[in-house]
C-alpha cells in the first residue's frame, strides 16, 4: 500500500527539540579564599525580588566544604552572617532526606510565617520589624544524590540553590563533604506550590542550605548544625525541625518565650499533632486515627506531667528547641553535645548498644549536666503538625526505631541516675528527679511484663455459655499462630515486603480486640458482686475517666469522639529487629570534577556566560515543579510563574598485630553485634514473660477467674493488680497534667 501524495509543498525542519537546551559557559578564574573554594553567584534576572539592590538578595554564595563538621571553623570557613555582624537569636535547622516538595514547602512556609510573626511584634525588646535579621534557617539535606529533584527546584526558584560547574567533588586533593549555599530569600512557596510575596505577609529569610555529599544519616546532619554552623553564629536558641512538620504561625515564638522568661530552661518541646488533612479526612484511615489519639494522650497527660518534674524523657527531633549555652561541653570535652554525637560512627567492636543510642538521651545529659541546673519544659499551644505513617509497613518500621531506641535509652538513663546527684540542682529538685526516675523504672518494668489474661473466663458455668469453650479454643489457636507468624516474618522480611501478611494479622487482632472488649463487659458485670470486684470496676473507671476528664480540662476533647475506637483496636507491634537508620554512603562520587589551584591560589571553573543562561536554570526549575506529581492537579501561580501551571582510634599494640578491617568488614561486624543483642533481648523477653505466665496459671483454672465461689484466684489477683496499677499511674498523670494547667493559668 502506497501513501497518497502530499497535496501541498511541506517544509521539514526536523523534530521538535526535547530535553533541556545546553547553556553557554565561560571559564572564570576564582581566587581561593583561605584555601577554600568560595564563589558568589548572581541570581537569575527573572527572579522576582521584592527587595531590589540588597547584596544578600541578588547573590547566592557557594562554598565547597572539604572538612569534617568539627573542623569547619578551624579550616577557616565562614558564613555571611558573620561578615554582616548580625547577632543570631534563633537558629533553626530543617533536616531532610528524600521527602518531596509538598512536605518541604509545608515546613519551610510554616517557618517563614513564624518569622513574619516575630517581625509583627511591636512591644518586644527582642523582636520587631527587622526581627528576620536575628533568625537564620539552616536546611541540611542528607546526601546529594538522595534529595528529591523537585525540592532542588523549589530551592532554585527561591534563589537559594544553583547547579553548575562551580560544584566540585574535590578541591586541591581534598574530598568535598558538603555543598554550602547561602542566600536571603524575600518570598516563599506555600504547601500548594504557589508563590507568596510581602503583600501576603512574607518577610526576608536568611537561609543556609547544606547539601551533604554523602548520605550519613540524620545524626550527622545535626552534627553539621551544632558543630559546624552554630559555633560560628553563637545563637541563643536552637530549634530542631524535620521536613514534613509544619509549625503553627506563632509556635516558634511560644517556644522561644519559654526560654526568655525562665533562665534555667535548657530545652523545650511543643505539641506534636497529627496532620489530619482538609476537613480531617485523614482520620478516616483507622491507623492515622489511632495515632492521633495516642499523640493527644501524650500531649495532654505525659508531657505536662514530665514537664512538672523538670525532665522530659524525649524532646522530639521533629519539633523541639535547646538553649545553646546549655548544650556546651565542659573544658575536658564532656557534656551534652559530646554524648549526643558519641555513637554516630557505629562499629560492632568499637561501641556498645547503649553508646550507639546516645543520641536519644540528649535530654538526660542536659538535666544531669555537672554543676548545672537545667530543666526541660513542655509548651502547650506550640503546635507542630506532622505527617504520620498511613500504611502498616511504614508504621511498623517507625515503631521498630522508636521501641528499640527508647528502650535502651531508658535503661541507660536509669542506670546513670547518679549523674543527677552530681548536678547543680537544688536538693528539692534532685528529690523530684529521683522520684520521676523511680516512676519511669516502674513503668518500664510494667511495660516489659504487660500481660492481660482474659481468655477462658467466660467458660465458667455462671455465665451460662457452655459452648464458648470451643470458640475460645479456636481463637487461642489462631492467636498463637499469628504471634508465631509475626516472629517469623520479622526475622526474614522487611515490613514492606510482607505488607499483606501484616495487614491480615492486624485485621485478625482487631477482631480479637472486639471480642475481648465484649468479654470485658460480661466479666465486669460478673465482678461487680464478687470479692475485689469493685476494685476492678473502679480501676477501669479511673483509667477511662482520666482520658475524658483531662481532655475536657485541656479544652481538646475531639480525639475522644473521632479516634478512641480505632485506638482500642490498634496494636503496637513489638519487633525483634533493631534499626539504626539509613545506610550511609562510603564511596566518594566523581561526577562533579575537581578543582586544583595554581601558583597564584586560583582555580578555573565554568560559569554561565550571560544572564539569559541563568534565567534558563530558573525556568527549568519552574517547569520541573509544573510537571511534578503535585502540580498535575493545579497551576503554579505568581509573578515568577508567568503563564502557567569515625570510630575511636585503635590503641597501639606490638604483639599480636591486629588485622585492619575494611569498611565493609566493620559494617558486617556491627551487624553481627546488633543481631546478637536483639536476639538476647527478645529471648529474655519471651522467657521472662513465659515464666510469669506459668506462675499465674499454675494451680488455678483460668475459667474460674470470675467464679463467685472461687474467691480471689491467681488469675483474678493478677488482673486486679494490673488494673489497679494502671489506675494509679493514670492518676499520677492526671494530677501532673492538672497542675500543669493550673500553673499556666497563674503564670499566663
Amino acid at each position: 500500500m502506497t501513501e497518497p501524495e502530499t497535496p501541498v509543498e511541506t517544509r521539514h525542519f526536523g523534530p521538535a527539540p526535547i530535553g533541556r537546551i545546553r547553556r553557554r559557559l565561560k571559564k572564570k578564574r576564582v581566587h581561593l579564599t583561605n584555601g577554600n573554594l568560595v564563589v558568589d553567584l548572581s541570581v537569575p534576572p527573572k527572579l522576582v525580588l521584592p527587595y531590589r539592590g540588597e547584596p544578600e538578595m541578588v547573590q547566592t554564595r557557594y562554598s565547597a566544604v572539604t572538612c569534617d563538621p568539627d573542623d569547619f571553623e578551624k579550616e577557616k570557613f565562614f558564613l555571611r552572617q558573620n561578615e554582616s555582624g548580625r547577632t543570631t537569636e534563633l537558629f533553626i535547622v530543617i533536616t531532610m532526606y528524600n521527602e518531596d516538595e509538598v512536605l518541604f514547602c509545608r515546613t519551610m512556609y510554616g517557618v517563614m510565617r513564624n518569622i513574619a510573626h516575630l517581625c509583627s511584634r511591636k512591644h518586644s525588646q527582642t523582636w520587631g520589624p527587622d526581627a528576620w535579621k536575628k533568625v537564620v534557617v539552616c536546611i541540611v539535606a542528607d546526601g546529594r544524590k538522595k534529595i528529591h529533584p523537585q525540592v532542588l527546584d523549589c530551592l532554585t526558584v527561591l534563589g537559594v540553590y544553583q547547579p553548575g560547574d562551580h560544584m566540585k567533588n574535590m578541591v586541591n586533593g581534598k574530598e568535598v563533604t558538603a555543598h554550602l549555599f547561602e542566600y536571603t530569600t524575600s518570598f516563599a512557596l506555600d504547601p500548594n506550590i504557589q508563590f507568596r510575596y510581602p503583600d501576603k505577609g512574607i518577610v526576608p529569610t536568611q537561609i543556609i542550605f547544606c547539601m551533604k555529599e554523602k548520605n550519613q544519616k540524620k545524626i550527622n546532619s545535626h552534627r553539621w548544625f551544632f558543630n559546624a554552623f552554630a559555633p560560628m553564629l553563637q545563637p541563643n536558641i536552637c530549634v530542631l525541625l524535620d521536613v514534613g512538620t509544619r509549625p503553627g504561625n506563632n509556635s516558634i515564638y511560644k517556644l522561644w518565650k519559654t526560654f526568655d522568661v525562665n533562665s534555667n530552661v535548657g530545652g523545650a518541646c511543643g505539641e506534636i499533632a497529627v496532620y489530619k488533612g482538609k476537613n480531617w479526612k485523614n482520620l478516616l484511615n483507622p491507623l492515622v486515627a489511632a495515632q492521633n489519639f495516642e499523640y493527644k494522650l501524650s500531649n495532654i497527660l505525659d508531657k505536662p506531667t514530665e514537664s512538672m518534674f523538670g525532665y522530659i524523657s524525649v524532646l522530639p527531633g521533629a519539633f523541639s528547641a535547646y538553649r545553646w549555652i546549655a548544650l556546651q561541653n565542659s573544658k575536658d570535652g564532656q557534656g551534652p553535645l559530646a554524648s549526643y554525637f558519641k555513637g554516630e560512627v557505629l562499629h560492632g567492636g568499637d561501641t556498645d548498644i547503649f553508646t550507639s543510642n546516645m543520641y536519644r538521651i540528649l535530654c538526660f545529659e542536659l538535666i544531669a549536666k555537672a554543676n548545672s541546673n537545667w530543666v526541660l519544659r513542655y509548651v502547650k499551644g506550640a503546635i507542630g503538625e506532622t505527617d504520620v505513617p498511613e500504611s502498616l509497613p511504614e508504621f511498623i518500621s517507625q515503631r521498630r526505631r522508636w521501641l528499640n531506641g527508647s528502650f535502651f535509652a531508658a535503661v541507660y538513663a536509669i542506670a546513670h541516675t547518679g549523674q543527677i546527684l552530681r548536678s547543680g540542682h537544688s536538693t528539692s529538685r534532685k528529690v523530684t528527679l529521683m522520684i520521676e526516675t523511680v516512676y519511669n523504672l516502674i513503668n518500664l518494668v510494667f511495660s516489659w511484663f504487660a500481660i492481660v489474661i482474659l481468655s477462658s473466663s467466660l467458660e465458667d458455668p455462671s455465665f451460662g455459655m457452655p459452648s464458648i469453650r470451643y470458640f475460645n479454643a479456636l481463637v487461642q489457636y489462631f492467636l498463637a499462630s499469628i504471634i508465631i507468624a509475626c516472629f517469623l516474618m520479622s526475622m526474614g522480611n522487611k515490613p514492606k515486603a510482607a505488607h499483606r501478611k501484616y495487614k491480615l494479622a492486624s485485621v485478625f487482632l482487631g477482631v480479637l480486640m472486639i471480642y475481648i472488649m465484649v468479654a470485658s463487659v460480661f466479666c465486669g458485670i460478673a465482678a461487680a458482686s464478687q470479692v475485689g470486684g469493685p476494685l476492678v470496676l473502679l480501676s477501669v473507671a479511673i483509667t477511662y475517666g482520666v482520658y475524658v476528664t483531662s481532655s475536657l480540662l485541656a479544652f481538646d476533647p475531639w480525639h475522644i469522639m473521632t479516634s478512641f475506637l480505632p485506638y482500642l483496636l490498634a496494636l503496637l507491634y513489638l519487633s525483634d529487629r533493631i534499626s539504626w537508620g539509613t545506610k550511609q554512603d562510603t564511596v566518594p562520587d566523581k561526577d562533579l570534577g575537581t578543582a586544583v589551584q595554581d601558583s597564584h591560589s586560583q582555580v578555573d571553573i565554568e560559569v554561565l556566560a550571560e544572564a539569559a543562561d541563568a534565567n534558563g536554570i530558573y525556568e527549568d526549575a519552574l517547569e520541573g515543579l509544573r510537571t511534578s506529581k503535585f502540580a498535575n492537579g493545579g497551576t503554579l501561580k505568581g509573578p515568577g510563574a508567568k503563564d502557567g501551571k569515625v570510630g575511636r582510634s585503635e590503641s597501639k599494640r606490638i604483639r599480636p598485630k591486629r588485622k585492619v578491617l575494611s569498611e565493609r568488614e566493620r559494617e558486617l561486624a556491627a551487624m553481627d553485634y546488633y543481631a546478637d543483642v536483639r536476639t538476647n533481648v527478645l529471648l529474655t523477653w519471651v522467657l521472662s514473660n513465659g515464666v510469669l505466665l506459668l506462675l499465674i496459671l499454675s494451680g488455678s483454672s483460668p475459667s474460674s477467674t470470675f467464679d463467685p465461689e472461687a474467691g480471689v484466684s491467681r488469675t483474678k489477683g493478677y488482673l486486679m493488680f494490673i488494673l489497679a496499677f494502671a489506675a494509679i499511674t493514670n492518676s499520677v498523670r492526671f494530677v501532673g497534667s492538672t497542675l500543669y494547667l493550673l500553673m499556666r493559668v497563674f503564670t499566663a
